[in-house]
């Protein structure tokens, strides 16, 4: 069940969110608690229902072993072996589930073997539940959080605004929203300010987002070259698709949450107004960053030690942000690509030369649009055709409409009736890049118009307008992209 589907608008939202405050002012917080958690456990299942028992499993393996880690009058030595084992079995799981083909095909591939692959489906949302367990299991051997409740361990994984794509969220950012008094009445400004978020989340990923994957799809998936425009117009089709995609994800989440007085740590902020990579990966997917920062590079060393040896941990860092983001070298190459940039990054500060804004603006967003066709591409050849287009090796094709326009001449480039690789590319759809291309770089983001909303007429005008135009604008449901990891 997507968050842009009109069964979850409809009908499961507002049937979760009314059943939740009638039992919680009716019967009592335990059992609203628990209608929540079987809301919850619902959704998640409702693609399949086989993943159910995947996730009871972990969450029953991790609530058990989690109360010995955090148990401080416990011997370190004892917790810090249950801790090393619950993160084997959690890792474990994810990497059966989402690299043994990988692996065992690379490995088959390199010795000259024949072996059968399993091609197992990947279970929704693993990656994120298990990075969050993972964490909760490490504060609580830091003696940072303890759970001795099941009910309230099992809500603090399940909960259905966060589930499947995050935020990654720690034990004490959640729960004790829950606990406290203030949140067990009904906050109407939280329902108008949720709301209003949700409604800006479904218009950016039916209205934009589902618009640019048109395009973005045709030059990765169809089309057999790309001449100069069309490279570009599909590389920056899919940043822009992916932009909106996540960003509507994030908001639809926090607009979910807020119904149940519940505020999730903001995940998304306006990524591609940062001067420079680091800026990059502390605004985009937040939550990841941080997991990744705290529990990955700190652990391995950090800035501690000699330059090389920090350039190793920065590589290794994001080798396995690449690999996380799934099973393929497109992902591991655009994790190095990307530790690269951080290297060069921190090796250009030494230098004491900082760029002025718009151009270290413009060199981290050029940068990022390339890594993007990796991180899309289904293969190694998609990307090459790609990136051989957006540099020019297969030709320059302008359409005659934008020919008239501005004055061009040279025997290398072709003046053509249409986009001869790319046929719904049009001189309109440049001006559509153009223009959200624009509002990423100039407008305000939904998190900053959140905190000045003031509902008045014109805004409760606009936002009828926005829901309507996103309803009637699903036709058919296309996943959010970070389901896939």
């Amino acid at each position: 069940m997507l968050f842009s589907s009109l069964e979850f608008i409809l009908f499961f939202l507002p049937l979760t969110v009314a059943v939740y405050w009638l039992v919680l002012h009716r019967v009592g917080a335990q059992w609203a608690l628990v209608w929540l958690i079987l809301a919850s456990l619902f959704f998640y299942s409702w693609w399949k229902l086989d993943y159910l028992p995947l996730i009871l499993a972990s969450i029953i393996f991790n609530f058990v072993i989690g109360r010995p880690i955090g148990n401080l009058q416990y011997r370190q030595s004892l917790r810090k072996l249950l801790l090393v084992f619950g993160i084997a079995v959690n890792l474990g799981l994810l990497g059966y589930f989402k690299y043994y083909d990988f692996f065992i095909s690379n490995i088959a591939q390199l010795i000259g073997a024949d072996v059968s692959l399993l091609h197992l489906v990947l279970p929704l949302g693993i990656s994120f539940f298990t990075f969050q367990q993972v964490a909760y299991l490490v504060d609580a051997y830091r003696g940072v959080c303890r759970e001795y409740n099941l009910l309230h361990y099992s809500l603090f994984v399940t909960f259905f605004p966060q589930l499947i794509a995050g935020p990654i969220v720690h034990h004490s950012e959640m729960l004790p929203q829950f606990s406290d008094p203030a949140n067990k009445r009904i906050n109407y400004d939280n329902w108008a300010r949720g709301l209003i978020i949700f409604i800006i989340g479904l218009f950016k990923k039916v209205v934009i987002a589902d618009e640019f994957a048109q395009w973005a799809n045709w030059g990765f998936d169809q089309a057999d070259s790309l001449t100069l425009l069309e490279a570009w117009a599909t590389s920056l089709s899919y940043s822009l698709q992916l932009y909106f995609d996540f960003s509507a994800y994030c908001d639809m989440a926090i607009g979910a949450a807020l119904f149940f007085n519940v505020r999730l740590p903001i995940n998304f902020d306006s990524p591609y107004k940062s001067a420079n990579i680091q800026e990059f990966w502390r605004r985009w997917h937040m939550t990841l960053g941080r997991f990744i920062k705290d529990y990955i590079y700190i652990p391995l060393g950090g800035n501690r030690g000699s330059v090389p040896r920090v350039g190793i941990t920065v590589l290794i860092t994001f080798f396995l942000c690449g690999l996380w983001h799934g099973a393929g070298w497109g992902f591991i190459f655009w994790g190095v690509l990307h530790g690269t940039a951080t290297l060069i990054f921190k090796l250009w500060q030494k230098l004491d030369k900082p760029l002025a804004k718009p151009v270290a603006i413009a060199v981290t967003f050029l940068f990022v649009n390339c890594s993007w066709v990796f991180f899309r591409a289904t293969d190694w050849p998609s990307a090459v055709k790609v990136i051989k287009g957006m540099f020019g090796f297969s030709g320059v094709a302008i359409p005659e409409s934008i020919a008239m326009l501005v004055p061009i001449s040279g025997a290398q480039i072709a003046i053509v009736e249409q986009f001869p690789n790319m046929p719904t590319l049009t001189s309109t759809t440049l001006g559509y890049l153009l223009l959200f291309l624009a509002i990423v770089f100039l407008a305000k983001n939904s998190i900053e118009l959140s905190r000045q909303l003031v509902l008045t007429r014109k805004l409760t005008a606009l936002s009828y307008v926005a829901a309507l135009w996103a309803l009637f604008t699903i036709n058919e449901t296309h996943e959010f992209i970070y389901f896939n990891f």
